[in-house]
């Protein structure tokens, strides 16, 4: 199931109905087809869908008064963001950080480019190659080899965040949000290769990308 894919943290929040045992909650299901639509939402950069899914499937766990799964709701959406490269602190979940468990802080940390070696066995698992790579290159070749395309970006916006992120990482990245059809970090990472371009001085190669965005931006606007 999609949202198992986006993050394993997620599968701690068991949003998913079981093929056998008791009937799962309402709040359960609500929650996780509002999360899937938030996602969509959000990479595709409709922000007034993305905004009313999150703040539903936010409610919806907020219900349960577990202060874990909301942090793990939160969680969901910064990496998101940094998969976008909106790379802010993640105040949602900081709000949060003294309730949230260990590996919960953990990926919060390394969302934020702070983790410590010590905290690499609790990422998620495809986030923790990328993490102990011992170069930039070798950190570009573990993001590029993440099957799961939003965990690629998340680790791919990671690196930049760090100030790690080689050509060919910036490659992927665009790739990947191109192959999705996910026009918020597509363009967010096409935009960094352009600026890039430009302080290589290779203008053509960036007016070219700079067409490129132009046309992703037309494709989310009303016809």
């Amino acid at each position: 199931m999609r949202m198992k894919q986006v993050t394993a943290l997620l599968a701690c929040v068991l949003l998913t109905a079981c093929a056998s045992g008791p009937p799962v909650p309402d709040w359960k299901m609500t929650a996780q087809s509002s999360l899937e639509r938030f996602e969509s939402a959000y990479l595709s950069g409709d922000a007034r869908v993305e905004q009313a899914e999150f703040e539903r499937a936010r409610a919806q766990v907020g219900s349960t008064g577990k202060f874990e799964l909301i942090a793990r709701v939160e969680l969901l959406r910064c990496a998101a963001r940094v998969a976008s490269l909106a790379l802010d602190a993640c105040p949602g979940f900081e709000q949060l950080r003294s309730d949230a468990g260990e590996a919960d802080r953990a990926y919060a940390d390394y969302l934020l480019g702070k983790v410590q070696p010590g905290q690499i066995a609790l990422l998620p698992e495809a986030q923790r190659a990328p993490a102990a790579a011992a170069s930039d290159t070798a950190a570009a070749d573990a993001v590029a080899a993440i099957r799961e395309p939003l965990s690629r970006l998340v680790a791919a916006g990671v690196l930049l965040r760090a100030n790690r992120a080689t050509p060919a990482l910036l490659d992927t990245a665009v790739a990947t949000a191109s192959d999705q059809g996910w026009r918020r970090p597509l363009l967010a990472w096409l935009g960094v290769q352009r600026l890039r371009l430009e302080q290589a001085g290779q203008l053509d190669a960036a007016q070219r990308i700079a067409r490129r965005m132009d046309v992703v931006e037309k494709s989310g606007k009303p016809l």
